[in-house]
């Protein structure tokens, strides 16, 4: 896959006092009648620390990227500790669940910076303690095609924005390879976990989980891995017990242009080409 990239930075989990403002292009669904349809994507409170979005794919089953459900020991937080709010607005919600069992997709390492491999291995499914019911919020369907027609939605809950959905109703893909999307979705810190959708049928449906964001020819360029195949190796282990994360010795295999060089800034993993 070749990417000319001037940085590639992990989207973390949004620390909860983070703020910036609403890009214009974003749609902001503050008010009930703005939620329809979307009550299916909701704010995921990990061990009340940080935030990231999420999407339901069942009744007890969300969908998120890999990073804001693993531990810096590569292990996932325990899932009672994470909290889904479907449909989330200025601290109202159509339902709530806590977690009852995580799965990530094997492969996926928090110990290292961003890499190719890690962003097509960011991704994990949460059960729900208690189901919602689909008259509440209805679940998304998984795209049936690795490569959408037409355009893209991101619908998120971002930095500075994290207290109501924003919907972003038209990007566009502009790689597809090796299992890895890349787009121009308006997405930041706390869009981790996003529902990355495209119409298949008359609704949409995930065609991607937003995992990191990086520039491209001095463009903000988002990143998103391929759910064929994955989401079903998912729900498979949630339905075998949902093991932990192996873990495995710590390689780095960097992204680069050329050379590489890695740096951290805060909680934030920065990837830069020499």
């Amino acid at each position: 896959m070749r990417f000319v990239l001037s940085l590639i930075l992990a989207l973390l989990p949004l620390g909860l006092m983070a703020a910036d403002s609403l890009p214009f292009e974003l749609d902001s669904a503050d008010r009930r009648a703005e939620l329809i349809g979307w009550e299916g994507v909701g704010r995921l409170d990990i061990a009340g620390q940080s935030t990231c979005s999420g999407a339901l794919i069942a009744a007890d089953l969300v969908l998120t990227a890999a990073h804001c459900v693993v531990g810096e020991d590569n292990s996932p937080v325990p899932p009672a500790r994470i909290l889904f709010r479907a449909g989330l607005r200025n601290g109202d919600y159509i339902a709530a669940s806590k977690g009852l069992a995580v799965a990530v997709t094997p492969g996926y390492d928090a110990r290292v910076d961003v890499t190719a491999q890690n962003i097509r291995n960011d991704l994990a499914l949460i059960k729900l303690a208690s189901p919602i019911p689909t008259a509440l919020a209805r679940p998304f369907a998984v795209h049936r095609s690795s490569k959408p027609r037409g355009e893209l939605m991101v619908a998120s809950y971002g930095r500075g924005r994290n207290a109501a959905l924003s919907i972003q109703r038209e990007c566009h893909v502009l790689d597809y390879s090796n299992d890895i999307y890349s787009f121009d979705c308006d997405i930041t810190f706390g869009s981790s976990g996003a529902p990355v959708f495209a119409y298949d049928g008359v609704r949409p449906a995930i065609v991607s989980v937003v995992s990191a964001l990086g520039t491209r020819d001095g463009r903000k360029v988002g990143f998103g891995m391929s759910l064929l195949d994955r989401v079903s190796a998912l729900k498979q282990q949630i339905a075998l017990g949902a093991p932990e994360v192996a873990a495995k010795p710590a390689v780095a295999k960097r992204i680069t242009v050329g050379g590489s060089s890695s740096r951290s800034v805060g909680n934030s993993k920065f990837l830069s080409a020499d």
